[in-house]
This record gives C-alpha cells, structure tokens and sequence, in this order.
C-alpha cells in the first residue's frame, strides 16, 4: 500500500507523501476550482485532465431534488478521480450561512437574527445540521460562518454578520465553527471556512468590497477577534479573504494579513481558500501586479492556497513559472501540502461518494430539525416597543393587514438562503462578486415604482418558493390559520420601496373597520437587481421607505391600535413608526419557520426574548454609531467637548446595544465577586440572581459589561465580557455565575503588544448596554504581556 493511502497515518504525514508523487501539472490541478454550470459541467471536468481541488457546487441551488444533488455530485466526484494520475478527490464546497442550497435543505435565520438570540448553544446544533445535510451530498467544505463585524447599515450585507460586537460574534462564530467541525456523516468531516477575512465591512462609503483604511488596533481588537476565537477554541480550518484593499493592500495578496498576522500571530493553519473572483480582482480591479499571473503569484505567495472558483492568477503561465524556476516551486509545494493535507483530514479519500438512496434520506432528514429551526426564528425575534398592545388576544373580531410582505412568504428568507440565491437566477442584473447576471440576461426589467429595484411580485418568483418549500405559510395564511374565529381583511397598502402611493387609500378603507391592525414594514433582503439590500446592493437610506411611513401617519388618523412587523436585513429605524405604532417587531429574515414564529409572539404564545446585536442608527448621518467607542467619542463626546448632540439630531442611538423589550419583568439583585484582587493569569468569578418578577415565562439575556476605568490608551466606554440567555417561569428566579478571565481585558498597548494592564475595572451587569443594574469593581494587580491568541475571549456563563 501506498503510505499516502494509509488511512492509519496522519493527514500531514500522507500529504508530505502524496506530494512527493505529484507532477508539476497534477499540483497546478490542485490549487484550482471547477465551477461547473447546467450547460458546461461534462466538457469543464474533462478539462482537468490532472485532477483538481476544489470544485463550487453553487447551481445544485436549481436541481430539483436531493437525489439529483447526490448524483450530481457523484458523476463529477468520479470523473474528477479518473483524470486525476493519483485519483485524488476533490473537496466539494457550498455556503452555509442560512443552510445549503439543496432541494429540501433547512434554511436558517439570518446571521443578525441568530445573533439577536444570543444562543451559542442554539448556533451549535445549527452548524451540526447544515453539516450534516452537506456532508450526506459529498460537501465537506462549508463557506460560513461570517465572522465580519459591522458598524455600518448602509452596506447591504450586514444581515449576514452577528452584529457590531467582537465578543459576540466570537462566542456565537465559534459555536458555528465547532457544530460545523465536530461531528462526522458518512465518514467524512467537515470543515468551516469563515468569511471575510478581515474589516470587511468598514468600507468606505459602505460600499461593497470598497476600500478600508483601519488602525491596526481597530483592525486586531476589534475585527479580527472573532477570528483568532475562531482558530483558537474551535480549530477553525477554512479562512475566506475579503476583496477589499486594506490599508493599501488587496486582501487576497498581503503577505502581511494572509501569513505575517492570520498565521504567524493568529495560529491559524489551515486552507485559504480565495473569495469568487478575487485573485483576478487583485490584477484587474485593483491594479496590482504587471499581469494577472502576476498578481496570482503574489497571493499564493501570501498564502492564498486555492483560486476560487475560476481560473485566473493560478494559470498556465504560472505552471511554467514555476517549471522554469521564474518563481519557487516551493510557494506551489506549500499550498498543495495545505491542500492535501485538508482532504485526508475530511476523509474523502476514503469517503468521497454522496450518499445514496435509503442512507441518503435517511442522514439528511430529520425531524428535530424542524423543532430547532422554530426554536431560532422565536429567538431572533426582538420586541422594540408595546405601549400594552401586544400580545392581543384571539377574541379580537377583525384584523386589517397590511403591507406587501404580508402575503408572500419569500420575505422570510435573507440572502445566502437557498430561495434568495435561486431568485438571484431570475435576476436581470446581477451583484453578486464573481458571477454573471441569471438566465434573464437581456430581459427588460419590471421594478418597483420609482425605484431601480425589480420587482419580485412575478410568478416565476413564486414558483421558486412552490418548489423549495411548498408547506411554507405567508403571514397573512398563519394568521387565518391560527385565528380561525377572526375575521382578517388584507390589502396590499404599499411595497418594499420607493414612493408609490397609489394602493394606500385602499388599505386606509381596509382599516377603518378594523379592530387592530398589523403592518408588515421593511425592504427585501436578497440578491441582485430583485432586493433593496444585499450583497453588492448597498444604500444610503437606512430608515423605512418614503411609502411605508406615509401610510403609517394616515393610518394613525384613523386611531386604531397598529403593530408593526419588519422585515429586512438592517433594523428598522424610523421616526414615524416610534411615534405613531403602538408596538414594533423586529423580525429580520426568519426564515422557513417566520410565519409560525412570529404569530406566537404577536398571540403570546411564545414570550420574545432577543436583543439588539448592534446599535441602531437614527439615520444615516449618524454612521458609524456603535456601543464600544472610545472614552471622549460619540454620545460622550459632549461630556467634555461641545454640544451634546447634533444640531438636528441627537448623538444617542435610536436603539442600543443590547435592547429588547418582554412580555415580563425580570429583576437583578445579589451581585457577588469572589475574586476582587487577580492577577492576569486569574479569572474572575461573578454571579447575580436573576428573577422573573411578571405574570408570564420569558427568556432574558444577562449581560456582562466592563470598564477599564484608567489606561494607558485610550479604551472603549465598555466591552461586552459574557452573556447568558435564561428561561424563566412566573416568580422563578436562578443564580447566574460568570467565570471572565483577566486575559479578557487585554488590548495593544502603546508598543502594539497584547497587554493585561494592572488597574482598576468595573463591573456591569444589565439587560442591555444602556441598562446596568448592578456594578462593582475589581482590580487586576500587576501587568502582564500575553499572546493574543491565548487570550480570553468571551467569558464563561453558568445557570446554578
């Protein structure tokens, strides 16, 4: 036997192995990816005649059943191996930030909504299904979680990201990462690649893939902590790069971020693999390198280990660069050991074949996913104001709904969810980095009026939700359904955006005989030319449509009691919804189990219990606003240096950090801190008593906070430390116990080392960022340098 087929070896010692055997043209075959299309995937296939790395399983999203996805993959796996001198497999990869995209798939809530939960245990079992559907089709490489930290609602992706908190986004990435990795189907593993490497979503202007000019604190301190919590305490194996140029450097090319900070200081020692399109953009986009082999040179060089998903950089004439010894073989050699060593670790040389019939149906489904996907829907969910309206009680005698969401369930689904992606196909325009525009290329465009949006309300739309999730109700179908007493009156009233009027006096008519009425609000969160936000669909206006607004004030005039209901990938942020509705819902895209969820909320069946996970806007001249500023900024800038606020618009946010509202009151007592005095090797104990003080069940989210009163530089007004979602029953109250380490307050000091700083911090303890209820202090009592990534992150969190 061949030592590099010794399944008993380790993938290091049977890739070191394996590369030893490899000709030049087979280790070219393995930094490269297949993108194969309906039309082109036979004939591209055979193309490689060495074999290759990666292939991009993205157009399984139009195959119409589970058992074509596994096929597809099989006859592609199995040519693939034939050609290859070696028979070496390739790694198959898909998204999984909302699911797979795979005929009867899961699809989950978006990232914002699952970082509204503050469930790092829910996001676990999440990461273990979407691997394991991949996983039964072949797919080890799954493209999530997206550890990006965003501070700027203009940009379009920001419904992908865990919100504006680096300690949240590494406690709720590194769950992800870890349900992702820890498990095995069919023999295989997988592994997560998190995306994007690194200050993404600081772009100027909040512009897609635009440039970013970041301090390397902000760069270390903030952006890359939910990835070194990634590597460090998950073994996060798949790193994706952003597109953007970083402090005058494209990403997929700096040797400084690439190697120097994301594996020299990170740790990190897996796959790179590039973003679609991004070793080409280096040359042709951003104007770096002579020649586009050129700029494929230096991001291998970098540490870019595989070129996604077409060949640009890594090309032909890089294969006789290296042949003639332009460039050193051992740049290929290194990211081909990278490579190998990855396929061996996922067992794909043992395992490389899809499932197939019973043990296909019988690995991919399972019933308690339907349980858990309703469990994330109810926890995204944010209650952001009730004067007393909600819940409202089934013995109501009409319901008027209005609002163009309302009756189509596609709402529901964000982008990077199976149906977003497949609509992306019927979109005459495309957005999405490193793709063409979808079948409709050249098909004039139906928009929404007064906008350049198109306009989804067409039955080729419809018919994609019809195949993919055919049981899925719309708003307006679970309330009849859960109303059956109720009489409920829908008019379309106005659409996702833009300023036609023309259907408003029409729902005003609708209202006027109502009891109560509910008002579906947002814009459409998706892809390409048919979404108001997405990736590559930025925008400067960040609060409800000229539309929606109107019919709120005419609506108010009527005095009904109005409940809004918001759907989108940015939070809603509007004036005339905090003056005239009576209660906001805050509903982002909750994907397949929406319409259940959101019902139960507004019925009282559930008790909502997320929370903001970032800080929301007044508009948009208030970008970027965030909890964590530095001592002296933003609405503490006035403590000392001018007014204290705008002169047409205060410096505080709308909502903050950390907010959301209940159906119960939940009462802090009983802070207790064992460990007053530490060292920066110590941790901290701290525990609380938290108290359902109301007449109903709830979940609240305790949130700890702390100050570094005095520093050397200037630090934020707080950082979040830990956090812990707890049920509670009418009267019941537990003990909540945190176990922070010192480590937690380390930042770069003045030499741009990782500095535990000895001094005194205070405590906090609240329901948000806002609102502290209990403090105390404690002091670190000598200083300490450290490693970065040895650091504490998030503190530990147990309910006693």
């Amino acid at each position: 036997m061949e030592k590099y087929l010794n399944a008993g070896l380790s993938p290091q010692e049977r890739a070191e192995d394996l590369l030893s055997k490899l000709s030049l043209e087979e280790k070219m075959g393995q930094v490269n990816c297949l993108f194969p299309r309906k039309d082109n995937w036979e004939e591209l296939v055979r193309s490689a005649e060495y074999g290759i790395g990666q292939v991009s399983t993205l157009n399984i999203r139009k195959l119409k059943s589970l058992e074509e996805a596994a096929k597809w993959q099989r006859k592609i796996q199995k040519m693939v191996m034939e050609s290859s001198p070696h028979h070496i497999p390739a790694v198959f990869h898909m998204e999984g930030l909302c699911g797979p995209f795979i005929q009867d798939s899961v699809s989950l809530p978006s990232g914002i909504g699952r970082g509204s939960a503050w469930d790092p245990e829910l996001e676990e079992k999440l990461g273990q299904i979407v691997s394991r559907q991949e996983l039964s089709c072949g797919i080890t490489q799954v493209l999530a979680p997206v550890l990006d930290i965003t501070r700027d609602s203009r940009m379009g992706r920001q419904s992908e990201t865990y919100g504006e908190d680096p300690t949240l986004a590494a406690a709720m990435g590194s769950a992800y990462v870890k349900g992702v990795q820890e498990g095995e189907t069919a023999g295989r593993k997988a592994e997560s690649v998190a995306k994007h490497f690194l200050g993404f979503h600081n772009s100027q202007g909040g512009i897609h893939g635009a440039n970013c000019d970041i301090p390397e604190r902000l760069l270390n301190e903030v952006y890359g902590k939910p990835f070194q919590a990634a590597i460090t305490e998950a073994e996060l194996r798949g790193i994706m790069p952003c597109y953007s140029s970083i402090n005058g450097e494209p990403l997929s090319s700096s040797h400084k971020m690439l190697t120097g900070l994301l594996r020299d200081e990170m740790g990190f020692d897996g796959v790179c693999a590039a973003d679609y399109g991004a070793v080409g953009n280096v040359f042709h986009v951003q104007k770096v390198g002579e020649s586009v082999t050129e700029a494929g040179l230096m991001c291998m060089e970098a540490g870019m280990d595989v070129e996604m998903q077409n060949c640009m950089g890594f090309n032909e004439e890089l294969k006789t660069w290296f042949q003639t010894g332009k460039a050193d073989v051992e740049i290929l050699n290194r990211a081909v050991r990278r490579v190998l060593e990855a396929k061996f670790r996922m067992g794909i040389f043992e395992h490389p074949f899809a499932l197939e019939e019973e043990k296909l149906r019988n690995t991919f489904y399972d019933d308690e996913d339907r349980n858990v996907l309703l469990k994330a829907a109810l926890e995204s969910l944010i209650l952001l104001k009730n004067n007393g309206v909600l819940p409202f009680k089934r013995e109501i005698r009409k319901i008027a709904v209005v609002g163009c969401h309302a009756r189509n369930a596609r709402c529901f689904f964000g982008g990077y969810t199976h149906i977003s992606m497949m609509e992306a196909v019927h979109a005459v325009a495309n957005s999405i980095a490193g793709m063409k525009s979808g079948d409709v290329e050249g098909k004039e465009m139906l928009t929404v009026p007064g906008t350049q949006i198109q306009s989804d309300e067409t039955e080729e739309f419809d018919a994609v939700l019809k195949q993919q999730k055919p049981g899925c109700n719309n708003l307006l179908e679970e309330l009849r359904r859960s109303l059956p007493n109720t009489e409920i009156c829908y008019s379309y009233g106005y659409p996702i955006a833009g300023d036609d009027l023309s259907h408003i006096d029409e729902a005003l008519e609708t209202v006027k005989s109502a009891d109560l009425v509910i008002m579906t609000l947002g814009g459409k969160n998706g892809s390409c030319s048919v979404a108001s936000m997405g990736e590559g669909v930025d925008g400067t206006n960040i609060n409800l449509p000229c539309c929606q607004e109107t019919f709120i004030k005419r609506a108010s005039e009527l005095g009904k009691p109005m409940i809004g209901v918001h759907f989108d990938g940015r939070p809603i942020s509007s004036d005339v919804a905090d003056r005239y509705l009576d209660a906001i819902l805050e509903a982002w895209n909750p994907a397949e189990m929406g319409a259940e969820a959101v019902v139960k909320v507004l019925l009282g069946d559930y008790n909502p219990g997320g929370k903001l996970p970032l800080t929301v806007a007044r508009g948009v001249g208030q970008i970027p606003i965030y909890y964590n500023h530095p001592n002296g900024s933003a609405y503490h800038q006035g403590e000392s240096i001018g007014f204290k606020n705008y002169v047409d618009m205060p410096h505080t946010p709308r909502y903050y950090f950390g907010f959301g509202l209940s159906y119960t009151t939940f009462e802090y007592s009983g802070l207790k801190i064992d460990n007053k005095a530490v060292n920066p090797n110590e941790q901290i104990s701290i525990e609380m008593t938290l108290k359902n003080t109301g007449s109903r069940a709830g979940d609240e989210i305790v949130q700890l906070y702390f100050r570094d009163c005095y520093a050397s530089t200037t630090r934020p007004v707080k950082e979040l430390a830990g956090f812990k979602r707890v049920t509670l029953e009418p009267g019941e109250e537990k003990r909540v116990r945190f176990l922070m380490k010192a480590s937690q307050t380390a930042f770069l000091d003045r030499n741009m080392k990782w500095k535990v700083e000895k001094g005194e911090f205070e405590i906090q303890i609240g329901s948000s960022s806002e609102e502290i209820y209990l403090c105390d202090t404690v002091s670190i009592t000598k200083e300490a340098w450290v490693n970065g990534r040895d650091r504490g992150f998030c503190a530990e969190s147990i309910v006693m």
